[in-house]
């Protein structure tokens, strides 16, 4: 089946009677706003989940996977990488998640929460919703919850709540950051989990600032590996200013 015909069974199987555009960039599109706004206490059919998994894969070798063995270490055990955090073949991935643990059921949206749930496959939503369902309230600031990866070359995903600036950065607000370091942190090492990749935790939407993020990041984590030498830390980053900044931190 080629790609055309791959997304336009996924999207009949997801929304029937749905009217389809005709290129594959608008189809590609569509399916994944229909995977963003998918409920998990919905079934799914496992025709879906067999067809999905077999295109997210196919478009992750499209991507191309990149190895911690890939990379080069800026000081022992802590790594600085550029990029699409959904490539990298680690041990966990972290991802900035929100209160519900659910994903970002905004449409497209450019969050980091959106593009690992859209990337990993609607088991990750229906696995997140499960764990809720068992704990039976929201999450709370600071804390993480690990998954599987499922089409992520990574093996799991640790999710953590990092906290929403809406005014006056506080003290109280650098203190639940560095907590999401170190559940994160904790939970991987209890899992057996040796590679953790970080995204910048709370600096998009949830408006924290990049250079006090970072600085919190940096510091959390080094105090964390001196007692842990069997793990490593990937400082994964998207935009260029934090890149200057993770440098900068890091005497790279």
């Amino acid at each position: 089946m080629n790609k055309n015909a791959q997304l336009s069974r996924m999207i009949s199987l997801l929304a029937p009677g749905y009217t389809q555009p005709d290129s594959v960039t608008e189809k590609r599109q569509l399916l994944r706003a229909l995977m963003n706004v998918w409920r998990p206490e919905q079934p799914i059919s496992t025709e879906f989940l067999h067809l999905q998994d077999e295109f997210l894969q196919q478009e992750l070798m499209e991507k191309g996977i990149v190895d911690l063995t890939d990379l080069t270490p800026v000081e022992p055990q802590i790594y600085l990488w550029q990029g699409d955090i959904t490539r990298l073949k680690v041990g966990a991935i972290v991802n900035a998640a929100n209160s519900q643990m659910l994903g970002c059921f905004y449409p497209l949206h450019a969050c980091i929460d959106n593009a690992i749930h859209s990337a990993s496959g609607l088991q990750l939503r229906q696995n997140c919703w499960e764990i809720m369902q068992k704990q039976g309230v929201t999450e709370p600031t600071g804390k993480a919850k690990i998954t599987p990866g499922f089409n992520l070359p990574a093996d799991y995903i640790l999710h953590t709540v990092g906290p929403i600036i809406s005014g006056e950065l506080t003290e109280e607000d650098c203190k639940l950051l560095a907590e999401c370091y170190r559940s994160c942190l904790e939970l991987a090492k209890e899992k057996g989990v040796q590679s953790v990749a970080f995204c910048c935790i709370s600096t998009g939407e949830f408006r924290f600032p990049n250079e006090t993020a970072a600085e919190i990041a940096v510091r959390t984590v080094r105090d964390f590996l001196q007692n842990n030498p069997q793990m490593s830390v990937i400082f994964n980053v998207f935009k260029e200013i934090d890149l200057q900044i993770y440098q900068k931190l890091l005497g790279k």
